[in-house]
């Protein structure tokens, strides 16, 4: 099933994918087990006119919503995502090079970079993995991709580091289609010289808090990216020095440019709990915000947050009529990372749920 799945998929046949799945994703099990074979066939997903991997960043995301969901949520999740990869444009498979390369060096994948020679680009980038490493290649990519966060809206870190998150996460699965990814991507973003690192301390709890509030202010596509970014950088913070996460943080507050901070209106003050019925009355008929008001009520407790996650991720489910933006999704990931970082910041958990409703309620107004 899962090679008709593929091929059907590869074809953008939606009616026969519709077909497949309707049989195949009855329990939690076999649609994970769906979800994470489509590993080499994701990273081709594209999202024109834009080059921005958005689809394999989506996938990635995916991952982290899982845990909120029910053993019978997971189904429709999948599905979804099944038919946003198959109703989009794939990219031809690059070629694996018929030839090693020995001790490449990383400037010289920045020079095949500047020369715009895909092909030799992602095979530079497998024959460094071989040699130093796939976590060393990780970090380097992730360097390079910092100097452009302004040029790309922050893509070049966002797309790369949950690519490149996949990829590490997947034993299973060899990395070539995800490198060929990022060799696309680097070539036609021009992303080509890795910047000096900032000489910068990390920020304070005050001064990251007030930066988060600003990020998570402001409304649309650009202010959505601010929030996204941040979540991506923090995701990778593992494969970066002290040193490399404070400049990574400095490009991102300088990404943030000069917008104020903005409290969320007295209006969206918390409700008593309520169950998901009532939300999804406010989520369907777009009354920003009640919807927010229900969810606020959730942010104190661990079990509230768990409730809040699942709410918003079951009633995207419910709501879906066949075509996503991927920001839905990934822009959702980043509202449940800020709620659950800064839980403790009522206001600026408020402001992340209130500036992704207002997406959402943007993107899928009829």
């Amino acid at each position: 099933m899962i090679d008709r799945l593929m091929q059907k998929m590869e074809q953008s046949d939606l009616e026969g994918v519709c077909g497949l799945i309707g049989e195949e994703l009855i329990g939690k099990d076999r649609a994970w087990a769906i979800h994470l074979s489509l590993f080499p066939l994701v990273q081709r997903v594209l999202n024109p006119p834009f080059i921005n991997p958005h689809l394999p960043k989506m996938y990635r995301i995916i991952r982290e919503f899982v845990p909120y969901l029910q053993e019978e949520e997971i189904p429709p999740l999948v599905r979804l995502e099944i038919s946003e990869y198959t109703r989009r444009p794939k990219a031809a498979a690059l070629a694996r090079p018929s030839r090693q390369y020995p001790a490449v060096s990383f400037s010289r994948i920045e020079i095949a970079i500047r020369e715009g020679e895909t092909e030799k680009v992602a095979a530079f980038m497998q024959a460094f993995l071989e040699q130093e490493g796939e976590t060393e290649l990780a970090r380097r990519l992730l360097l390079l991709g910092s100097g452009y966060l302004d040029s790309s809206l922050g893509h070049s870190v966002s797309c790369t580091a949950f690519i490149l998150l996949e990829m590490l996460e997947r034993r299973d699965q060899a990395p070539w289609p995800a490198l060929s990814t990022m060799a696309d991507y680097f070539c036609r973003g021009h992303f080509q010289s890795t910047p000096e690192l900032r000489g910068t301390d990390l920020l304070s709890d005050e001064d990251h808090g007030q930066q988060l509030l600003r990020a998570t202010s402001g409304f649309g596509i650009v202010n959505l990216h601010h929030t996204i970014t941040r979540y991506a950088i923090e995701r990778v913070r593992h494969l970066l020095s002290e040193a490399e996460y404070a400049h990574m943080i400095g490009c991102w507050v300088e990404f943030l440019g000069d917008k104020s901070p903005e409290a969320p209106p007295a209006t969206a003050g918390a409700k008593a709990a309520v169950d998901y019925d009532r939300f999804y009355r406010s989520l369907a008929q777009r009354e920003e915000l009640s919807a927010l008001s229900c969810l606020t009520g959730l942010i104190a407790t661990p079990e509230g947050r768990q409730q809040l996650g699942r709410y918003l991720l079951k009633g995207v489910c419910d709501q879906y009529q066949g075509n996503y933006n991927p920001h839905i999704l990934t822009g959702l990931g980043s509202a449940l990372w800020v709620v659950n970082r800064f839980h403790n910041r009522p206001l600026i958990a408020t402001n992340a749920l209130r500036q992704y409703l207002n997406y959402f309620f943007t993107e899928i107004a009829p």
